[in-house]
């Protein structure tokens, strides 16, 4: 079965800490390109369950960062 055509860009902007940090994923798990290792890292948080909700009160887009743990 052949996939569905990807009809939407979606754009984000990341400092250049944040990107490293995709990057070095990316080049850890040998995804093919960034976009794949995006795509991936957004399933893997999306079927995530152990995983505690976001505090979003308050917050705007900058207190939202890729951070290292």
């Amino acid at each position: 079965m052949a996939s569905p055509k990807r009809t939407e860009k979606l754009q984000i902007m990341l400092d250049d800490e944040e990107l490293r940090f995709i990057d070095d994923w990316r080049f850890q798990h040998r995804m093919p390109t960034r976009a794949a290792a995006i795509r991936e890292l957004i399933r893997r948080g999306l079927i995530a369950e152990d995983i505690d909700e976001p505090e979003t009160e308050g917050k705007s887009t900058t207190d939202f960062r890729i951070e290292p743990e």
